[in-house]
């Protein structure tokens, strides 16, 4: 199963990075280059355990809808989203939090799965684990600007 493991150090505290991490508003700002826009479910604000949202956004010129749920959390060092309905076989994004020094370590692990056997694994070797990478690594991006201006 293909894993992306990122780590993004954020000078705010803990809380802060937790929230905006679960934030539909600053998620949708971090995707605008591929219009992503919460259609269903939480649209805007904080999600919260056993919550969904249905994302829908355009990747490699194709508008695909994506619903995810949030499976697990531990108020500011831990939650889960997991993908109910999509394109994936499989998709699973942990995100992890600590703090030191007024520091955020904030970690993800995605684990995912794509359909369709020896086609899939080609696609997400020539293209998905470096779309999805570059989706996660701009994502952090903004939500290390959004939360270090906060602090």
């Amino acid at each position: 199963m293909p894993t992306i493991n990122l780590i993004t150090k954020i000078s705010a505290h803990k809380q802060i990075v937790f929230d905006h991490s679960r934030n539909i508003d600053i998620h949708q700002q971090s995707a605008s280059k591929s219009k992503e826009k919460a259609i269903v479910g939480v649209t805007s604000g904080l999600i919260n355990l056993n919550e969904t949202v249905t994302w829908r956004g355009k990747h490699f010129g194709f508008y695909l809808t994506h619903k995810s749920r949030i499976t697990a959390m531990n108020l500011h060092d831990y939650f889960v989203d997991e993908m109910e309905r999509g394109k994936f076989k499989s998709f699973k994004h942990e995100h992890f939090f600590e703090e030191e020094n007024g520091i955020t370590i904030m970690k993800d692990k995605l684990q995912y799965e794509t359909p369709f056997g020896i086609f899939g694994s080609l696609f997400d070797f020539l293209f998905l684990k470096k779309h999805l990478t570059n989706f996660l690594l701009e994502r952090n991006k903004i939500l290390k600007e959004v939360s270090e201006k906060q602090f």
